[in-house]
């Protein structure tokens, strides 16, 4: 299974033939907007740095590669009452598992927190501000426990939300050695653990 970071929360995430998106973009600072193809778009909520589904050109590809699971959240930590719902999406192929948080904006319970134990990839916000902070990033990952970690939704130079806090404060929660940056923005799942950043091309 690969994972492909197109930006921001965006990835995608190809399996024998078969591909999701989740949380296409527009209008987002240094990053613009996603324009790609897949078999499958998905969107954690309405907001366009994460619903720009018409960037996904949609495809003929094998059908049931991915089991995709649903998962309630808020965007907020107040009961959606200031951002509204966030849906975490987990897939599933070849055995592995991978869960992109979307906009999760607080403190999983204990059945969000089972449902998520043990994945190989979390794909978990971590710029704070509109979503989770780095240090709560820490707390949810600890608790989850996956094989690899990938940070998304930060402010990095000129890239993301200027309002957000920056990769280097969640990368700061971890040692070096738990830390791998690729030269590229893609990577096997399995290749990786710790802590894994992807680097934007454009």
């Amino acid at each position: 299974m690969k994972i492909e970071w197109l930006g921001l929360s965006c990835f995608k995430i190809t399996s024998n033939g078969a591909s999701v998106v989740l949380d296409p973009f527009t209008g987002v600072r240094g990053y613009g907007e996603v324009h790609t193809s897949a078999g499958l778009a998905l969107k954690s909520h309405d907001h366009g740095d994460h619903a720009f589904l018409e960037g996904v050109e949609l495809v003929d590809e094998p059908q049931g590669v991915f089991d995709v699971t649903k998962l309630a959240s808020f965007h907020d930590d107040v009961g959606g009452k200031k951002r509204g719902p966030n849906v975490i999406h987990v897939l599933s192929a070849e055995g592995l598992r991978v869960a992109h948080l979307g906009d999760l904006g607080h403190l999983p319970d204990e059945a969000l927190v089972d449902a998520l134990k043990g994945v190989d990839v979390l794909l978990i916000p971590v710029g704070g501000f509109f979503t989770i902070d780095a240090k709560t990033a820490k707390t949810i990952a600890d608790q989850i426990a996956p094989k690899a970690i990938v940070p998304m939704h930060y402010r990095e130079g000129e890239c993301g939300h200027a309002v957000i806090g920056t990769l280097d404060e969640f990368l700061s929660l971890y040692n070096k050695e738990e830390i791998t940056r690729l030269d590229g923005n893609s990577f096997e799942v399995g290749d990786y653990s710790g802590v894994v950043v992807p680097k934007f091309e454009g």
